[in-house]
């Protein structure tokens, strides 16, 4: 069971007052709030062990080091990856995915095809068309129907032999869709592909287990699981990551160098070139022993609690609408009002504490589809409350009221 109240007290952002109301955080879709203990983990390594890691025989070096591989260890261990080195150390979901589609074109060549979804974040959409334009591959897209859902049987039917690549999020960031990756995992390995899933919007919410889904790479940010801001893992299986090119070159990734040639590091070194986010590799790993404590499980069931209510309570709203209607979905609600631009909700709402995000939320092509400028979207965390939602639907009402 979630205390609410007693979670509260470990953000301390979220005493505060905004336009003189209370602070409603409702963006954690963006980025999620830190409890005391990550933010005092990070001046701790500033204040105790800060150094350069893996190349100084010196104490601190040593301490430093040390705790920076056991937060990753302790990283494997939370996603089930077979090896430590399976797990890299980024800057976030978006570099995860350029080392990626970087890496791949070296392996493709004109008229093979990646498959990318409908519900893509941009992030997950320009690297590969980006790749595309350069190998001469084709990109083709996984097409979403009305719900929010991506149509399996088109799916099925789009892939080949001819696919070397799908690259689908598990959780949609604009409607919170939750995708049957699993299954899709499984389709696309009948066909000889390679799958990377976008996992930013999913760690918040459940632990992935890289093995049972034995996709070959997967992709998150720390700063979504209330981790720090520029870090993030690409898991990816020791054969692909072995094959795979390194995407910068510079120290730490080198075996040794001399002006005729470069011997390359072995994983995970081979993809972590130069110094790293060491504070915040290390933190990562607070963060995430911090969500292991309240559990999985039970954010999981107070989130899907928390949806089911800030649902029912914006649609006795009259002229609102709620996009992402998906059987399996997420605590995110992207919603608008008859008549009236997201933006300008936004605005309001902001005057009385409650902080949304409006826009295309990176998923411009959802946006398309729906043939809407963008959305009002609430996302919900395990520190959120049902009195902060009935504030929301009030704010909403009073926008409504004075925008109409």
């Amino acid at each position: 069971m979630i205390d609410s109240q007693k979670i509260r007290a470990d953000f301390p952002i979220l005493n505060q007052t905004v336009n003189g109301k209370p602070l409603v955080y409702f963006d954690n879709a963006a980025t999620s709030q830190k409890p005391q203990v990550v933010i005092d983990a990070e001046a701790n390594y500033y204040k105790e062990i800060n150094a350069n890691i893996h190349r100084g025989v010196h104490t601190l070096s040593q301490l430093a080091t040390d705790a920076y591989e056991a937060s990753r260890y302790k990283i494997q261990q939370h996603i089930n990856a077979k090896f430590s080195h399976e797990v890299l150390f980024t800057s976030g979901t978006t570099h995860g995915i350029n080392l990626v589609a970087n890496g791949f074109g070296s392996f493709l060549k004109p008229g093979d095809e990646v498959m990318v979804s409908a519900l893509e974040h941009h992030s997950n959409i320009v690297p590969w068309q980006m790749l595309c334009e350069k190998t001469g591959a084709k990109l083709v897209v996984i097409p979403m129907n009305e719900n929010g859902e991506l149509i399996l049987s088109e799916f099925e039917r789009l892939l080949s032999e001819k696919t070397k690549m799908v690259t689908v999020n598990h959780i949609s960031n604009a409607l919170g869709t939750i995708n049957p990756i699993q299954w899709m995992i499984e389709k696309a390995h009948e066909v000889g592909a390679a799958v990377l899933i976008d996992g930013a919007q999913a760690v918040p919410h459940l632990k992935p287990d890289v093995q049972d889904l034995d996709c070959d790479f997967y992709v998150f940010s720390g700063h979504k699981i209330c981790g720090p801001t520029g870090t993030g893992i690409l898991y990816g299986k020791e054969a692909w990551l072995n094959k795979l090119p390194p995407y910068q070159g510079g120290g730490e990734m080198i075996a040794t160098v001399s002006f005729e040639k470069t011997t390359y590091a072995e994983l995970p070194h081979k993809f972590e070139a130069g110094t790293p986010n060491i504070a915040g590799g290390i933190v990562l790993g607070t963060a995430i022993d911090y969500l292991n404590e309240i559990g999985f499980d039970n954010i999981a069931a107070y989130e899907h609690e928390l949806l089911e209510y800030g649902t029912k309570k914006l649609l006795e709203i009259e002229g609102l609408k709620i996009y992402g209607t998906a059987s399996q979905k997420t605590s995110v609600i992207s919603f608008n009002l008859d008549g009236i631009h997201p933006y300008d909700v936004g605005t309001i709402i902001d005057k009385l504490g409650i902080a949304v995000r409006t826009g295309h939320h990176c998923a411009q092509p959802i946006m398309d589809f729906y043939q809407i400028p963008g959305t009002l979207r609430a996302s919900f965390a395990f520190y959120n409350t049902k009195e902060e939602i009935d504030a929301l639907v009030e704010a909403v009402k009073k926008a409504q009221m004075m925008l109409s």
